[in-house]
């Protein structure tokens, strides 16, 4: 795409600003205001320029959409400017403050509700699962959510199975609400239809459709609004999103007229993010001084080093993503001593709080630059942000430290594996680790990208899934399959190198081994 012509002017006025006094061949070393003033002007230009090219791309969609399009063109115009206009870390790290004592909050401290509430708190309460997401990591086509992860039941199986007992154990009506992306939308319609007979109520909305930008003209790569013919121009932008989006659809006003209080967020992959009646309990029981932001976190791993922190900010608590720590604080941002725990993204936020936030426009979420490489070698920038960033806006700020089980994503086949095993017990689409397990950490398991990364790779690789019980660490790369029982136990590895292949015998035990080479067994 060319740069516009105006553009080319803009640069070109402030590139003659010579002084005549100077030697030919030599220009003027710019001053800093020359550069604020350059700065400025071409930010300027840069956003008349996309503001124009949206407004084109306005004039390609139906009458019907109209109306919504126009008002998610004008919430990217907004993010871009400010894209455009903020420069350095958006966190002064020498302003970081400790946490104060009673900024995280140990669940084990949490009061259990009488019998004789639960009905009514659970009456307080809908749930929202983020299902925007693909499963194109894992090899899927479609939502993540309908990818099978435990006796052929997918995620989304698994929530609606969970959401329906709460609400025939307690005789209430707790609604699930999903929000979907333009990606995830129309599968997800079909699907839920097979859930009409069950005792749970359904409700959808899509977040923002937000046009991809070119990395070298900062302006949309789309020449009209058919997404679906075009979908590489076009992304859903975060999780961040979720706020102005649920508003927006009019769900938001819904339950707080209905007399809902507090909505519980969690990813769709998080098969430990259930309803936490201990939490709710805690909530619903402030009084005259409700907690408006609630995020659980847990203690950080050496396998969670990435994962957001919170912190203390300016007198608030907020939440730190490893893309906002400068590059000289990466190391101590990772540190597990420093910084003990990492956000779930399991959020519990008071729905007239969500209003009133909005009303006031004062939510500022810290814009996420994720520059991506199209397979026609186009470099482009989507912006998205965070739903947990919002935490700064609210008052009466919370986090918990939840136990690790409720922090169970499969974002890989590494993780499918576990949750697949005999690891865990599921019952009513929960699932909670087996007592026969002696410690309650999770083994740490490496599985090959080139052999074991797509579902349908790794599910040709298992006879059935191995006994882990017992299992601290497992890495295999390479050609290596799996037979019937087999028992893996403490630190195996195994791994084939390039050209050999390694079948694991149905009934094997393998204990704390080191397998490489060549091993086939064969039929006689």
């Amino acid at each position: 795409m060319s740069i516009p012509q105006s553009s080319i002017m803009s640069t070109n006025l402030l590139s003659v600003n010579t002084d005549e006094h100077q030697p030919k061949g030599h220009s003027r070393v710019p001053s800093s205001t020359d550069l604020k003033e350059f700065k400025e002007v071409t930010q300027r230009d840069s956003l008349v320029q996309l503001e124009k090219e949206m407004a084109a791309l306005l004039t390609t969609t139906s009458n019907d959409k109209k109306d919504l399009a126009k008002s998610q063109f004008t919430a990217f115009s907004r993010l871009f400017q400010r894209f455009l206009e903020e420069s350095g870390p958006s966190v002064d790290w020498d302003k970081i403050e400790k946490l104060p004592t009673d900024a995280i909050r140990d669940y084990d401290t949490l009061l259990k509700p009488s019998p004789d509430d639960i009905h009514s708190k659970l009456e307080k309460l809908v749930v929202v699962k983020l299902n925007g997401g693909l499963g194109t990591s894992m090899g899927c086509r479609g939502p993540k959510s309908v990818i099978q992860v435990r006796n052929d039941l997918t995620f989304l199986d698994l929530t609606v199975q969970q959401i329906e007992h709460l609400n025939k154990k307690y005789n209430v009506n707790v609604p699930l609400v999903l929000m979907n992306s333009f990606n995830t939308d129309k599968d997800t319609e079909q699907i839920i239809r097979k859930y009409k007979g069950l005792q749970v109520e359904i409700y959808t909305f899509n977040q923002s459709c937000f046009p991809r930008v070119s990395k070298e003209s900062l302006l949309p790569i789309a020449h009209d609004c058919d997404i679906e013919g075009n979908i590489e121009a076009w992304y859903p932008p975060g999780h961040g999103d979720f706020y102005d989006s649920f508003k927006n659809s009019g769900l938001l006003q819904k339950f707080i007229d209905s007399g809902r209080d507090y909505c519980f967020i969690s990813n769709i992959d998080n098969l430990g993010a259930t309803v936490d009646l201990n939490i709710l309990n805690m909530l619903l029981d402030r009084g005259t001084n409700p907690l408006e932001f609630v995020m659980e976190v847990t203690n950080k791993t050496k396998a969670d080093v990435k994962g957001g922190t919170l912190i203390q900010y300016e007198n608030k608590l907020r939440l730190l993503e490893i893309a906002q720590v400068p590059k000289e604080h990466l190391e101590e941002f990772k540190s597990v001593k420093k910084f003990k725990f990492f956000n779930t993204n399991n959020l519990w936020i008071k729905l007239n709080a969500i209003e009133k936030v909005l009303n006031e426009g004062s939510m500022n979420l810290e814009i996420i630059v994720n520059n991506k490489t199209l397979d026609n070698n186009l470099n482009i920038i989507q912006l998205e942000t965070a739903v947990g960033a919002a935490m700064k806006s609210f008052n009466g700020g919370l986090g918990i430290n939840v136990p690790r089980s409720r922090f169970l994503p499969v974002k890989k086949t590494s993780d499918l594996l576990l949750v697949m095993s005999n690891l865990y017990h599921m019952r009513n689409g929960s699932l909670s680790m087996s007592p026969l397990r002696m410690f309650p950490t999770t083994p740490l398991v490496k599985l090959g990208d080139k052999d074991f990364a797509k579902v349908k790779d790794f599910l040709s690789r298992f006879a059935t899934i191995p006994d882990i019980l017992e299992l601290d660490h497992l890495t295999v790369s390479g050609d290596v399959t799996f037979g019937r029982n087999v028992s893996l136990k403490g630190t195996v590895i195994i791994i084939a190198n390039h050209g050999d292949r390694i079948d694991i015998p149905s009934n094997a035990t393998l204990e704390n081994k080191i397998v490489s080479g060549n091993l086939r067994i064969l039929d006689h």
